[in-house]
């Protein structure tokens, strides 16, 4: 996700900000990138130099200004120095899954059909009829699409959930991604145990990989 929105964003969406900021090549970079996550915060991707605690201060201090609301993602090892530095209001740790070619089988279900998402990006659903209303029981759509990746999203309603039309769906969107030679990922909040479960039906598999999301505030700092 953070070289999605470092390089593949839309330019006229993202703002980059590297350190040190006059080196030929970066140490470590925040990527400033608005999304459809949330109208007024925008999505912070961190990496920060590596085994420089000073370094990675110097450029959040550089990148966010004081009292600034994101929405931040960043790796574990980061986190500590991320604490130090914002209020954070809400934490959460995903974990990567990637599609293990060999374990995955396809699934033909004729409810299945592709539309386009708000993103304008490919999308595959399972519409049920209730009363008059069509209603969206199962739809599977990407986060972001890169030249070599694509972020699988799946959303099952509740009263049509066990029916495997979350299963449905996101193998529909893995067949679409394998077709158009991107590798499909699968991320999920470490809570989620059914999601777990329908992403290895499918067949992902963990791959140890891990990023903390946090809504925060960059916090002020207290001046003697």
């Amino acid at each position: 996700m953070a070289a999605y929105f470092a390089f593949h964003h839309p330019d006229n969406m993202t703002q980059i900000i590297t350190y040190p900021a006059d080196a030929e090549r970066a140490q470590g970079y925040a990527a400033f990138s608005r999304t459809g996550m949330d109208l007024f915060r925008p999505l912070v991707t961190l990496r920060l130099p590596q085994g420089d605690m000073r370094a990675g201060a110097a450029l959040i201090e550089q990148a966010v200004a004081a009292g600034t609301a994101v929405i931040l993602s960043c790796r574990p090892q980061e986190y500590p120095l991320v604490q130090a530095t914002f209020d954070i209001q809400t934490e959460e740790t995903l974990l990567t899954y990637v599609l293990d070619r060999s374990r995955f089988e396809p699934i033909i279900n004729v409810l299945v059909t592709n539309e386009r998402g708000p993103n304008n990006l490919p999308r595959f659903v399972i519409q049920q009829s209730d009363g008059n209303n069509r209603m969206m029981a199962a739809s599977a759509g990407l986060n972001w699409l890169s030249p070599n990746f694509g972020e699988i999203s799946v959303n099952t309603s509740p009263n049509y959930r066990r029916r495997g039309w979350g299963r449905s769906v996101v193998a529909a969107m893995v067949n679409y991604l394998l077709e158009n030679g991107r590798t499909p990922i699968y991320v999920v909040s470490q809570q989620n145990e059914a999601s777990m479960q329908l992403a290895e039906r499918v067949g992902f598999a963990y791959r140890g990989i891990q990023h903390i999301l946090v809504q925060a505030v960059r916090r002020i700092p207290l001046h003697n």
